[in-house]
């Protein structure tokens, strides 16, 4: 098997261990790992295989002799950097958000659209967090009977918007209890023991921008642009994985039964359903897992031909990292990487 030189760009970050983690894990075939992030970040170290590797400053010199490259350092980064790994000779995942509804490249979650990956032209996107579980959980019913509606909830783990919004969420929290004052700096409120409906910025729509991306990322990534999806994203105190409650009207009937037993059989999804023991899926259970967990199926009695359902995943792993990390896997498996010489 051909083995690959990896670079990791904003490797210090919670996605960027969680890349390490994911790489590690499936024993992907690594030939080397460098490490990038901030001039700020450079000269840390980190374990990888057992290993000290240590941190550098990204640079436009940092891509020669690699052959995949995994960024998850930001957009403003991303859109730097990105394109010149990929003139490098470079395949490029990025994690952020700065070429995801760009034509030219494709958006994958491999469970639902592999073959997109074939069309890249240097650069695949990974999509946003929140967009992955869904899509993961929703594609294998949409195959047997098309998706017409899709209206989402969303409840956010604070991870999603790095450690210093955990570590925020910490020290609110005692501060409460200890009936102290708290200050927000990372959310413009208080987000301890509180729900936030704002996720990134509100547009000129009312919707916020992570709103806006799960609708557009789900239909470029289903294939649907016709798809009418709604989602309203709120940011809750839990520190990793999200979940969603999501209500879908489909082209013709479709019963709970005959929904589980599609996601029972469907790749990348564990379903969790039994009301009478409280089995359902809970953000706690699902940290660390590589699994997108679907529960509460049920149908939806205020509209025809629809079902309600509960979807958890972690949202560093699925939601970021290892989604990443599959789309690379695919990309060997069906030799759409180039090798340096």
């Amino acid at each position: 098997m051909k083995a690959y030189n990896v670079a990791i760009v904003g490797a210090t970050g919670l996605v960027g261990q969680e890349f390490i983690k994911a790489l590690e894990q499936r024993s992907f075939p690594m030939a080397s790992v460098h490490l990038y992030a901030s001039d700020r970040s450079a000269g840390k170290k980190l374990y990888v295989g057992h290993k000290e590797v240590a941190v550098k400053e990204t640079s436009p010199e940092s891509f020669h002799n690699i052959d995949i490259a995994l960024f998850s350092a930001g957009a403003e980064i991303s859109r730097y950097f990105s394109p010149i790994a990929a003139e490098s000779g470079a395949l490029v995942v990025d994690n952020s958000s700065a070429f995801r509804m760009e034509p030219k490249v494709p958006l994958v979650v491999p469970e639902v659209n592999p073959e997109d990956i074939k069309w890249h032209e240097g650069i695949i996107a990974n999509p946003n967090c929140s967009t992955i579980q869904m899509v993961v959980a929703l594609y294998p019913l949409h195959k047997v009977n098309p998706i017409k509606r899709i209206v989402v909830s969303t409840y956010q783990a604070v991870a999603g918007a790095g450690s210093a919004a955990m570590e925020e969420l910490t020290t609110q929290a005692k501060l409460v209890l200890e009936g102290k004052n708290v200050v927000p700096h990372v959310y413009p409120h208080q987000i301890a023991f509180n729900l936030l409906p704002e996720i990134d910025v509100f547009l000129d729509d009312g919707y916020t921008k992570e709103e806006w991306k799960m609708v557009e990322e789900t239909r470029k990534i289903m294939h649907a642009g016709d798809m009418a999806v709604s989602a309203t994203c709120v940011r809750v105190p839990v520190f990793i994985g999200h979940s969603e409650a999501i209500n879908v009207e489909f082209t013709a009937p479709i019963t709970p039964e005959e929904a589980r037993h599609i996601l029972v059989h469907a790749p990348g999804v564990k379903v969790l359903d039994d009301p009478s023991v409280s089995l359902y899926p809970q953000p706690w259970l699902a940290v660390g897992s590589d699994n997108v967990f679907v529960g509460r199926i049920r149908t939806d009695i205020s509209q025809p031909n629809s079902l309600v359902m509960w979807v958890v995943s972690d949202n560093l792993r699925k939601g970021a990292a290892l989604n990443a990390v599959q789309i690379a896997e695919e990309a060997v498996q069906r030799g759409w990487v180039k090798t340096q010489k």
